[in-house]
């Protein structure tokens, strides 16, 4: 972004030199977070026996399991398969239409943006470190000039807020630093020729496996702080290297308009006029809703922090004693395996024979004697070593929501496939909580993404979505309906507000199943004849499933057709008997009642098939 300003800048060295006083303060009181969040991806590594405190004797092996990993490799797969898709509801009739634009088109946003890798990265993050953070941005250099919605995760390492805020929009100011290219910033900001290289900010890093050179690139600061201005508050933002300003938006007066046509009131000929669009950035700030563009998703939420903890912090312990056992069992076993001996100084057999297993003889000097050799004696565990190991490997499922259930394994004991379905409903439970949180901050996001869509999107863009038959259609949208409206003559304003629902996009293949089985058993029960209406609304009306409030919409639409249909047939018998005769002749459906249903091969008990259902439904929010 270029600074466009008039006058003396708002934003100048000083208000800089005060802005890294703030993230020196505020780097100091994140620093046990940043120890916590580096070392949690050491464990994460299987390299933990750098955190242990006690690494004992550097020679022996230090066996690393991978229990913990499994823990949160199985808590991502659950995460990612209740993936989730937004729908959006209107809080005033007048409002319906868009809301159902709104529907469609922010799915397709997010699929520009690639959110699918996005939820994924930051359920990694948040089952690793405790917390997943988004960031919601308007990139103007995408679709070439014309701009659109970012959506990107974001390392908790490069952000910095206030410390003991529990919430990131109490935060006065907001900091996220980011190593960048000497040679990219000198292509962008030619104001920074012989400004590069130096900053009195550390930046905390991962323990990479890559040797990453840093001597040719430079922190850049991007602060976010808000104002209350007017009754309201503002969101400024300031991008900076060192004391260089790169972009204020304190400093940028720059009015955005658009063109459009227009007729000339004196020649009635069409002419391009110029049309503000939005009052400056020095007076609304970034955004227009005053928020910053970070969204916190915790796992385990701990008081006094933004931050929350993951299952490396839970289960770290059970698994260093688990490491701390392997190494213990596995040395006692090299031991007992690989003999050692007492020798004496004097003894009279030829070590390097002796040692040597390929020569079959081994030379002695004078008489062999008991005592010119004697072998270590190596005492072997007891039994109760391996147990206890086997009581911390279930202490560490227990704990963090891994047992075997989960997994798909059950006790021997258990056999009835109700009673699997049961355990496995039942393992689930701290999934779906996960997904619930992970559910909050998808609204949040959502209802983000549609305010950058309010501020910015005053130029149509096309979108390609699908219809209400299922076929694509190609829209053309922009944020007409979405800006305040008159409300009347008294010149009050309404804007728009929506609510957001979030549903799980992605099921599991026995789920679909089990929706059209569904579907089927209507069918065949005549749920869907004019005839049996009332009877239909009024089972639906005590079930509860996803799709219900469709299926009751086309009962009840079909219901008024078939009502129209014989109407018509009454006026027609009246007026045209012919057209009667030819209608009536023609063979009617079958009466309700006697619907057939074709019988299923060795169907499986109701009970089982619901079993089942919620099984795989386990993980799945609801």
């Amino acid at each position: 972004m270029e600074v466009r300003t008039t006058g003396v800048p708002v934003i100048g060295a000083r208000e800089l030199r005060r802005a890294a006083d703030i993230l020196r303060r505020y780097k100091q009181g994140k620093q046990n977070l940043e120890r916590r969040i580096i070392a949690d991806e050491d464990w994460w590594k299987l390299r933990q026996w750098r955190q242990f405190s006690d690494k004992g004797n550097p020679n022996d092996d230090r066996p690393a399991s991978g229990w913990l990993f499994n823990v949160i490799m199985g808590k991502h797969a659950d995460a990612v398969a209740a993936y989730p898709g937004p729908v959006i509801r209107p809080r005033e009739p007048d409002d319906r239409q868009e809301a159902q634009m709104l529907s469609s088109i922010i799915p397709c946003i997010l699929e520009q943006n690639d959110f699918e890798e996005v939820y994924s990265d930051t359920c990694w993050q948040k089952m690793k470190q405790g917390t997943g953070v988004w960031g919601v941005y308007w990139d103007q250099d995408k679709l070439g000039g014309l701009g659109d919605i970012s959506i990107r995760p974001v390392n908790v390492l490069n952000l910095f807020w206030e410390p003991g805020v529990t919430d990131i929009q109490k935060s006065q100011n907001v900091f996220y630093l980011e190593l960048e290219d000497n040679e990219t910033l000198l292509a962008m900001y030619p104001q920074l020729a012989g400004k590069l290289g130096g900053s009195s900010a550390v930046l905390s890093r991962y323990r990479t496996d890559d040797a990453v050179d840093l001597s040719e690139k430079t922190l850049v600061v991007d602060w976010y702080y808000k104002k209350r201005v007017g009754g309201r508050t503002v969101l400024h933002y300031c991008k900076y290297v060192g004391e260089t300003v790169l972009y204020a938006t304190e400093n940028d007066t720059f009015m955005p308009s658009v063109t459009r046509e227009a007729r000339d009131p004196e020649t009635g000929e069409t002419v391009l006029v110029q049309t503000p669009v939005r009052a400056p950035a020095c007076e609304r700030g970034l955004n227009d809703d005053g928020e910053y563009p970070f969204i916190f998703d915790r796992l385990f939420p701990i008081e006094g922090s933004i931050c929350g903890y993951g299952y490396i912090d839970i289960g770290k312990g059970a698994q260093e004693q688990i490491d701390r056992m392997d190494q213990a069992i596995v040395k006692n076993t090299i031991m007992a395996a690989t003999p050692r001996w007492f020798r004496r100084s004097d003894g009279s057999v030829n070590e390097q024979e002796y040692a040597d297993w390929t020569k079959p003889f081994v030379h002695v000097d004078g008489n062999l004697g008991q005592d010119s050799l004697q072998q270590v004696q190596v005492n072997m565990l007891p039994g109760i070593c391996v147990q206890v190991l086997n009581n911390k490997i279930e202490e560490l499922k227990w704990t963090t929501g891994n047992t075997d259930v989960t997994n798909g394994q059950v006790s021997s004991g258990v056999t009835a496939a109700s009673a699997i379905a049961a355990l496995q409903e039942a393992s689930g439970r701290s999934s779906r909580a996960s997904t619930q949180s992970a559910y909050r901050a998808y609204a949040r996001l959502i209802r983000m993404v549609i305010e950058r869509i309010r501020q910015f999107y005053d130029l149509p863009r096309r979108f390609r979505i699908a219809g209400l038959s299922g076929a694509e259609e190609f829209v053309s949208y922009c944020n007409a309906r979405l800006k305040a409206q008159s409300m009347g003559p008294e010149a009050l304003m309404r804007t728009p507000v929506f609510d957001v629902t979030v549903t799980a996009q992605k099921h599991t293949a026995y789920t679909k199943l089990a929706q059209n089985e569904l579907a089927l058993q209507f069918f065949q029960l005549g749920f869907f004849r004019p005839e049996m209406e009332q009877q239909a609304l009024a089972c639906l009306d005590m079930m509860d499933f996803d799709g219900k409030q469709q299926i009751l919409q086309k009962l009840r639409s079909g219901a008024d057709a078939a009502a129209w249909q014989r109407m018509a047939l009454t006026l027609a018998g009246r007026y045209e008997p012919e057209l009667y005769e030819r209608l009536a002749g023609q063979p009617s459906p079958e009466a309700p009642g006697t619907v057939r249903t074709a019988k299923k091969q060795d169907a499986e008990p109701a009970r089982v098939q619901q079993a089942r259902k919620r099984a795989g439904e386990a993980a799945q929010p609801g």
